[in-house]
């Protein structure tokens, strides 16, 4: 990766995580952690990868499909925070981090 999407990654997981804190916390249902990310090259996609605090997998998967289905508003309130740091925003793809 380049200086400028390990930088861009690094901007977008502060914010995603600062929004799933903050904004969707509510809605979650769960402690969720971003444990990291990865942009391509272009910026177009961005690569999420999270994690759900608990013991039972089944929950973790209902918190996760959660995030999955807010993930356009999760885009949306990500564009208002970056809209003068990227031109567009990219699309977020969230993957769930059992590690």
């Amino acid at each position: 990766m380049s200086i400028r999407t390990e930088r861009v990654a690094r901007m977008l997981q502060r914010e995603i995580a600062g929004l799933l804190v903050t904004d969707f916390s509510e809605q979650l249902q769960g402690v969720v952690t971003v444990t990291g990310t990865r942009v391509t090259k272009d910026l177009g996609i961005v690569y999420t990868y999270v994690s759900v605090l608990g013991d039972d997998p089944k929950e973790q998967q209902s918190v996760f499909e959660r995030i999955e289905e807010l993930q356009p508003r999760i885009r949306k309130s990500l564009a208002a925070r970056i809209r003068h740091q990227l031109k567009k925003v990219p699309e977020i793809r969230f993957f769930l981090d059992s590690t």
